[in-house]
């Protein structure tokens, strides 16, 4: 998970969005939508994301379509201090957004 978090957050240019989304998922599932909303970033956007975040076991979706719902994954609960970890070291700061 530490190398997947790196390259997702830590060594790419969308990771401080992604960051972002993991950190909204944290406090509440949310759907795409809702996300855009949350963190004012363009719907396209937080759906590209979301994808790759699915395809990295770093989210999981229930329901379909435009209600499709996303949580974090298990196995990204059970690693959130690796997270946090990557984003100080990759000094990734979310609070001025």
């Amino acid at each position: 998970m530490r190398q997947v978090l790196w390259w997702l957050i830590g060594g790419s240019r969308g990771g401080r969005n992604r960051l972002r989304i993991v950190r909204t998922l944290e406090d509440q599932p949310m759907n795409t939508n809702q996300l855009s909303k949350a963190l004012d970033l363009n719907y396209k956007t937080v759906q590209h994301h979301l994808e790759v975040l699915e395809e990295n076991a770093v989210v999981t979706t229930e329901g379909d379509d435009y209600g499709q719902m996303y949580f974090l994954s298990d196995r990204m609960l059970n690693n959130l201090d690796i997270l946090e970890e990557v984003a100080e070291r990759a000094d990734i700061d979310t609070d001025d957004s």
